[in-house]
């Protein structure tokens, strides 16, 4: 039971607003370096990514690459199997079990390091204080005024961009949020958005038989990826019978019982499109809205919080601090990301120096069927930023196990001309995996000859990595010549 708010137990070292990623992990850090912690929840521990975002949106693409797998099994192996009906019911209470484990195992993990949770909103009343608003289902009886000794952790999150003047209604009209809770699968559906949520949401509801169109106001899938990546993946898309709309702009559109229709305009006019339903996957906005930051003199960016030292992700109030997506780039608004700002912030409050997050390090990743991985510069930022750079495309199938898994994609190396590897850049079958190697070659700023010398498995995907720097190394095996 939670004390009065006069009770000098309220008192804590660090006090964390928003129990998400970047929450939870300055919480767990904070206490590991034996700091007492209070975490402030208005809803779940683990926030958008294990309740909405990343958890159960993987779970489901997982349940799309076995459907793939039965196809494929048919086509290519001789494998006749076929799929004789998929119960929507059984696949969400799937999902929704791998995510009940995650969250009983992070409330676990936080009462083992004794972090307080308060279930309620909470609002900065002082650089140094939080006042917390019961919520339902709160043991809070009254609202309590929590104190920190060493700062505040605003780590608020962010909520669903809706595309204008078409509102989410969770039945046709959906945020990615009510995607990844949905028990239905469409017949048809038009996601509107190319960026890692739209063709993640696209391959789920094509493997599972829907016609789905894609549509993106840019100019390719993907845009914030390298153009050889956006282009692999627009492929792989169209092959497996996605329609592709780039440069496209949704103008209107008209939601009924029946589904939505919209009229979408791009290089060739208007066109009239219908489904059963419409996914909004155009981005998400900070949650910083009635955190009291204003009242502090905190500055925001378009509800982004701007840090005065990143290097410490401080605001102009010292002692009040920010991580996740209420960042505004060069933070990336992932999950891992968050992890890592976490981390950074809870050892600073601790005394300690703490590791300034390089974001330029840090793996984006993208769960489509085919995946989509990238660490590091790609080749337009290397070369706008003044580098004379090598570039080198080497096909997934230009190693054996490629050519088993027999879904084309490649890894791209970026690298300075006699210098070290500054991106890498992957589509393929399980390339977030791949990532992991690609992100310590990046961030260690290795040489493509040093690369060169580590003796890959074979076969394996991975070998792929080692081929494509075995020829920017001059020691070419599989490939005729660089790309």
């Amino acid at each position: 039971m939670h004390m009065s708010t006069d009770d000098p137990g309220q008192d804590h070292d660090v006090v964390v607003l928003g129990g998400g990623t970047g929450g939870y992990s300055t919480a767990l850090r904070a206490a590991d370096l034996g700091l007492s912690v209070a975490l402030v929840e208005q809803d779940l521990v683990g926030g958008t990514c294990l309740h909405r975002g990343c958890i159960p949106s993987k779970a489901l693409l997982q349940a799309a690459s076995v459907m793939e797998a039965v196809d494929d099994d048919a086509r290519r192996w001789g494998i006749k199997a076929t799929v004789e009906q998929v119960d929507p019911a059984a696949l969400a209470a799937a999902r929704d079990e791998v995510v009940d484990k995650n969250y009983k195992g992070l409330l676990g993990h936080l009462r083992h390091s004794r972090v307080t949770i308060f279930k309620g909103h909470g609002r900065l009343t002082s650089p140094r204080s939080v006042l917390v608003s019961p919520r339902p289902g709160s043991e809070l009886g009254a609202p309590v005024e929590l104190r920190a000794r060493r700062g505040v952790v605003v780590a608020t999150g962010s909520t669903p961009r809706e595309l204008p003047g078409i509102p989410s209604d969770g039945q046709r009209v959906l945020t990615s949020d009510d995607a990844t809770r949905s028990d239905r699968i469409p017949r048809s559906a038009i996601v509107v958005g190319a960026g890692a949520v739209g063709v993640e949401f696209a391959s789920f509801y094509r493997a599972f038989g829907a016609e789905v169109t894609l549509v993106e106001v840019l100019e390719r899938v993907l845009p914030a990826e390298d153009p050889d990546v956006s282009r692999e993946l627009h492929r792989a898309l169209r092959r497996k019978g996605v329609k592709v709309l780039v440069g496209a702009r949704v103008q209107e559109a008209t939601v009924s019982d029946q589904g939505v229709s919209v009229t979408v305009t791009d290089a060739n006019g208007a066109h009239a499109l219908a489904a059963d339903l419409l996914l909004s996957a155009v981005g998400r906005s900070p949650a910083s809205d009635g955190t009291g930051l204003d009242e502090l003199g905190i500055e925001r960016d378009r509800g982004f919080v701007v840090p005065a030292d990143w290097g410490r992700l401080e605001t102009r109030v010292p002692g009040v601090h920010v991580v996740g997506d209420l960042l505004p780039p060069p933070s990336l608004a992932l999950a891992h990301a968050s992890f890592a700002e976490g981390l950074l912030v809870a050892e600073v409050l601790a005394g300690l120096p703490g590791v300034p997050v390089r974001y330029e390090g840090v793996v984006r990743a993208t769960y489509s069927l085919p995946e989509a991985a990238s660490v590091g510069l790609s080749e337009p930022q290397a070369r706008e930023l003044g580098y004379d750079v090598v570039v080198n495309r080497f096909p997934l199938t230009g190693v054996a196990k490629g050519l088993i898994y027999g879904q084309g994609g490649m890894v791209k190396v970026v690298a300075q001309k006699n210098g070290p590897v500054l991106g890498i850049h992957l589509v393929g079958p399980h390339v977030t995996e791949l990532a992991a190697e690609a992100m310590l070659i990046t961030n260690w700023e290795a040489l493509p000859s040093e690369v060169a010398e580590l003796v890959h498995p074979h076969p394996s995907l991975s070998e792929a990595i080692g081929e494509a720097h075995l020829t920017l190394a001059g020691r070419r095996l599989h490939q005729q010549q660089a790309s």
